[in-house]
């Protein structure tokens, strides 16, 4: 199977951030702690094994073992539960929102890498123990985000109303859906097994959480994948002493007020933390804790408390507390014993942001990996690109930069007209003493006629590049069809795309063909031919 590789800087979808991370610049080592390499993960272990309690370790391996209470998942899961009660064994995290049917393509791809890491350990350090953690985000609110996915451009929506954590959104009305899903699917013996797939996990569960962990179980619970839910009464006594401290002293804000300084004057801030960067949730409620005139006031709604009363209700009720994007990292570092989390570039942003609140909170702050990036083609799309005389790179460029390369290449003409852009210059370069040795308005004719044959000559460029586009108009729509088949929505393929429609065609050889050829420490974009 041929696999291509090409540098994450050379595709021009990630951010300078992430690009200076990967490449461990000077400029940017402040913003971490050890690297994704062996010798990072070998003081990580060393960090975070002395840090984690064995009471926070039963108290995890126990929440865990109650979530799954209605699951039939492998026996390496349940074995890699239990294994979290040992002082050897260490997590390597991803996370995701609920999103219909796993929503985007690169979903398979963070949870690839997390079991993929989870083994290269294991062989570097035989004495420890990796687990695999799919952290479900069933707190986050926006339903609008979550609550569709696409095959190839048809979009399949769950259009219902939706308030509170996505997580307790009850899985009803149901049936447009999979109708419509049906609809698009072909009639093959792997359409029936997506279909039965869909109908096991939305139609047999009550709510989103549910369906979500039992579809990422039969998608993964036989490489020993545990997932977590952090919408949990145990899990979020862990945190009290953290909400607390950001309840009274708000303490996150300040915490990376300079780091968010240096991110603002070289980068891009990803988030923007509040002054309490936590919410207030119920079933049917998330609204963020404000404080005014000494009251710590539900946003949008009557509810109030003063000091004392917030903290006994966060005493007596702590999973009514829900960490935003600022605290929610902080939370699953000190319920879980991790060494690693792995995301995608937006993710990692804002990672970047929070090293000072892990300082301040006295939590080890994790090693953070780019997850693998990869496009799936298949054998005719990879001929039908050697055949136009193209690399999988070139597919990366725009799509008007790409067709401007394609004609280039094929044309016998100089588009550019270079050479006559020279001699232009330098027939005003010799005019230039002569305006110096005359009165101004000269100077300003000769500048206003340069800027003017200039653009003639650029504008004479532009027609004879489209002049030669027509004329190459079937190659051109040939590389236009093939960039829009593995660019859906001129974006990346993973971000567009559900796996179902993959699934469809190489059945349940997709999952154990990812696991085996992706390096989650290679750091480079992956092109595979399926």
């Amino acid at each position: 199977m041929p696999n291509t590789h090409i540098p994450f800087k050379s595709t021009g979808y990630f951010s300078q951030l992430i690009l200076d991370y990967i490449d461990r610049k000077d400029s940017v080592k402040h913003l971490y702690g050890n690297f994704p390499d062996m010798g990072g993960f070998k003081k990580q272990i060393q960090q975070k094994g002395s840090e984690f309690s064995k009471e926070s370790r039963e108290v995890l391996a126990e929440s865990l073992l109650h979530q799954y209470s209605n699951t039939n998942t492998s026996n390496l899961t349940i074995e890699n539960i239990e294994s979290l009660r040992e002082s050897n064994t260490f997590t390597i995290v991803t996370g995701h929102q609920l999103n219909l049917f796993t929503g985007p393509l690169y979903f398979l791809y963070k949870i690839v890498s997390t079991i993929n890491l989870c083994k290269q350990l294991k062989e570097e350090f035989p004495k420890e123990n990796f687990i695999p953690v799919y952290w479900m985000a069933t707190e986050d609110h926006d339903f609008e985000e979550i609550n569709h996915f696409f095959i190839e451009d048809n979009k399949i929506s769950w259009d219902v109303e939706s308030a509170g954590p996505v997580g307790r959104k009850k899985t009803n009305n149901f049936d447009v859906v999979f109708i419509e899903f049906s609809r698009i699917l072909g009639d093959k013996k792997t359409s029936d097994q997506l279909k039965k797939l869909f109908v096991e996990s939305y139609e047999k569960h009550e709510s989103l959480t549910d369906a979500m962990r039992f579809l990422v179980n039969e998608l993964f619970g036989l490489y020993g994948l545990v997932i977590i839910d952090g919408d949990n009464v145990s899990l979020k006594q862990q945190f009290v002493p953290f909400v607390e401290k950001e309840l009274k002293e708000k303490y996150a804000i300040r915490a990376i007020e300079n780091t968010n300084s240096f991110l603002s004057e070289n980068y891009k801030v990803q988030v923007n933390p509040r002054e309490i960067n936590l919410f207030y949730i119920e079933n049917d409620l998330r609204e963020r804790i404000v404080f005014e005139n000494n009251t710590y006031k539900i946003n949008n709604t009557s509810i109030e408390f003063t000091e004392e009363e917030i903290l006994k209700e966060l005493k007596l009720s702590p999973e009514k507390f829900s960490p935003n994007v600022i605290m929610r990292p902080l939370y699953q570092e000190v319920v879980l014993p991790n060494l690693c989390y792995i995301g995608g570039g937006g993710e990692l942003a804002y990672w970047l942001q929070l090293k000072e609140l892990f300082t301040a909170s006295k939590i080890s702050f994790p090693i953070l990996l780019l997850r693998n990036s990869v496009l799936l083609a298949s054998e005719k799309q990879g001929r039908k690109i050697k055949n136009l005389n193209l690399e999988y790179r070139d597919l990366f460029l725009k799509q008007s930069d790409l067709l401007n390369k394609v004609v280039k290449e094929c044309c016998q003409l100089d588009l550019d007209l270079l050479k006559q852009k020279e001699l232009l210059k330098k027939i005003f370069e010799d005019l230039k003493p002569i305006a110096e040795n005359t009165d101004a308005s000269f100077k300003g004719a000769l500048a206003a006629q340069e800027k003017k044959q200039l653009k003639g000559l650029q504008n004479l460029e532009k027609r004879l590049l489209k002049a030669e586009k027509r004329k190459y108009s079937d190659l051109t729509n040939r590389v236009v069809e093939i960039q829009n088949a593995l660019f859906p929505r001129k974006g990346l393929q993973e971000r567009n795309v559900n796996f179902a429609g993959f699934y469809e065609e190489y059945g349940e050889n997709l999952i154990p063909t990812l696991l085996k050829e992706l390096d989650p420490l290679k750091m480079e974009f992956s092109i595979l031919e399926l």
